[in-house]
């Protein structure tokens, strides 16, 4: 054995020792990965970074303005800006980005977040141990070279690959592997977006389209999350290390219970949006899916489209630099939004969402590697900043503060099509640093929530555990554990009941009467003393001289398992598969060995299926639609 397996099986035996619900264990576990997610959050940065410096900022003379909180790492090309140069530099970055992934790794295409979730809940947790570094090149090279996405996407994928190599690497269980893709991808969220708590519920939370927690995974992803945080912060300067992403200065209030109708106006406005983005990236997608040229060339012809979209309302909109916000991740745009949108004007904010929707449409569903949250805060932001304009000039008076719709449309709008309204308002709180809107933000969030159930941007989520294929065993085991046996044994007077003292003759006369397989034997005191089946009975009808020598007593089983009444069903479940067993008998618990009848397998199992489709029913709704 080389010295390496040697040291994997240590580990291994070591790792064992702990069990599944080891606190400790899994505190252990996670802030290796948060260790390592904070150091790949940095990495990512960093190259996304370089790769802007030296391609949209050399060629084309373009540094867009990010948010507030954000820590530049090189300096900016005195170059001319050149916008036709900006088209050429995406597209090349679309082929560069295509060639990598579709070569090396094609499950890096697209938004990382639903890669995740697929894994947890159709590929046994299972990641390639290459996808991080792919997705760490792809996605900085998509973003850095100004294709319209998000690194939310990116940065969970980096993280659950590597919680996943790491449970295979030490032969943990399946369920354990799911863990720890799932503290990976919260702890990438929580580093790259410096918001620990909500990327620890997002973990949680982003696995299910209706209001489901994966319960199991909180614990870790908090710990993964709050080292990986800490870690990423040490790389930023001492004055911008806790500073939120869009700055400190961010103190909107909620005036008055009057504004929550127009909040409510807000929500229906939001859920129309995301509708319209989620389809827009669903057709893209398939559109692109069709199209008659290899996959590696896909997203090139993505990036180069949303530049021609870019700079196109670039120039028809009066050459405004906030335009061009519709590019890369849009953050200058949404900072503007949520503190002076006055500055950009209702037609603009418009015009950036709706195009927004359109160039991340093309960059992602194209194939191009990036993450679709930062694309849906400035959609959402710019939604909300306008409609705070507009009651603003209907209502001066009530709405003194436009941007606060800015806030509040940020996470309405993610939670709706998302399907994670906690953790996406616990991470708008963090970004923003703004407290003074949770009324309304849960409100809107909520509204969008319920308004979006048919409209979900993770095509891979299921609804809840029950139509996970992760909690399949569990799910069996929970149905059962709701039923009991009380409810569907056979009853003693339908059975017919055996004397110890009966002959086998008067047993063989009593079986050509009935259709029953399995015989309960009692005493004189009529209490249940052994069992025994009517294949027992066969094996005595060549030999003829014994029948009225042999009596029950003889041919039954004396050690039988029995169950009770209040006995569910996945305890009665267990003792029918660990013997082979067809039927067992029911016992009264307050009156030992009392009869009472007897349970069937297939009865079991035919209320195990009915109550699975009655469950099915009660979930069943219309086809999603989504990307």
């Amino acid at each position: 054995m080389s010295d390496r397996s040697l040291a994997d099986t240590r580990v291994h035996r070591w790792m064992k020792r702990f069990e599944l619900h080891s606190l400790g264990k899994w505190i252990f576990l996670a802030s290796l990965i948060g260790l390592v997610a904070g150091l790949a959050a940095i990495a990512f940065d960093v190259l996304g970074q370089f790769v802007l410096r030296f391609t949209l900022g050399q060629f084309a003379g373009y540094s867009p303005s990010e948010a507030i909180g954000e820590h530049s790492r090189f300096g900016h090309a005195e170059v001319a800006f050149s916008p036709w140069m900006v088209i050429a530099v995406m597209t090349l970055g679309g082929l560069v980005s295509g060639i990598i992934v579709y070569t090396l790794a094609p499950e890096t295409a697209g938004a990382g977040t639903d890669a995740a979730i697929d894994a947890f809940h159709n590929k046994r947790g299972k990641i390639r141990g290459r996808v991080p570094l792919i997705k760490t090149i792809a996605s900085a090279i998509t973003l850095g070279t100004g294709g319209s996405g998000g690194r939310e996407g990116p940065i969970a994928l980096i993280g659950a690959g590597f919680g996943s190599w790491m449970a295979s690497k030490l032969k943990l269980s399946d369920r354990e592997r799911r863990i720890m893709l799932a503290a990976g991808m919260g702890a990438g969220i929580g580093a790259i977006f410096r918001a620990p708590l909500a990327g620890a519920v997002f973990a949680g939370e982003i696995l299910y389209s209706d209001a489901d927690l994966e319960a199991d995974v909180i614990v870790p992803a908090a710990s993964a999350s709050v080292i990986a945080y800490s870690v990423y912060v040490q790389s930023l300067p001492v004055e911008t290390r806790f500073v939120p992403l869009f700055g400190a200065g961010l103190d909107h209030t909620f005036v008055s219970p009057l504004q929550l109708p127009a909040y409510a106006l807000l929500a229906v406005l939001l859920f129309v949006m995301g509708a319209i983005y989620v389809r827009t990236l669903s057709g893209t997608q398939s559109l692109f899916n069709r199209l008659p040229v290899i996959e590696h060339l896909r997203p090139a012809i993505g990036a180069a489209l949303a530049g021609v979209i870019g700079i196109g309302l670039y120039y028809a909109l009066g050459q405004q630099q906030v335009l061009l916000s519709v590019l890369g991740t849009g953050y200058r745009s949404l900072q503007v939004a949520v503190t002076s949108a006055q500055t950009i004007g209702i037609s603009f904010l418009i015009a950036i969402a709706l195009a927004k929707i359109v160039t991340t449409s093309l960059t992602i569903g194209s194939g191009g590697s990036g993450g679709v949250f930062g694309p849906s805060m400035v959609i959402g932001g710019c939604t909300g900043a306008a409609v705070g304009l507009l009651l603003q000039s209907v209502w001066p008076d009530l709405f003194t503060e436009p941007e606060a719709f800015a806030v509040v449309g940020m996470a309405g709008f993610f939670s709706g099509i998302a399907r994670a309204p906690i953790s996406t308002i616990i991470m708008v709180r963090a970004l923003t640093g703004d407290y003074g809107l949770l009324l309304p933000t849960m409100l809107v969030s909520t509204l969008t929530f319920v308004l979006s159930q048919h409209f979900r941007l993770y095509q891979r989520q299921p609804r809840t555990r029950m139509e996970s294929m992760a909690h399949r065993g569990d799910f069996i085991v929970d149905v059962l554990e709701g039923l009991q046996v009380g409810d569907l044994y056979q009853r003693n007077r339908e059975i017919v009941l055996i004397p110890e003292g009966m002959t086998l003759d008067g047993i063989v006369h009593r079986l050509a009467y009935t259709h029953q397989h399995y015989f309960p034997v009692i005493d004189a005191d009529q209490k249940m003393v052994g069992i025994f089946s009517d294949d027992d009975v066969r094996a005595y009808l060549y030999n003829d001289t014994i029948w009225s020598l042999a009596v029950a007593r003889d041919i039954m089983l004396d050690n039988f398992l029995s169950l009770a009444p209040d006995d569910d069903l996945n305890t009665a479940l267990k003792r029918f598969t660990s013997h082979n067993l067809d039927e067992l008998p029911v016992l009264d618990p307050d009156r030992p060995g009392v009869f009472l009848g007897m349970l069937r397998r297939k009865e079991t199992i035919a209320a195990y299926n009915q109550r699975l489709m009655e469950l099915k029913r009660t979930h069943s709704d219309e086809p999603e639609t989504g990307s």
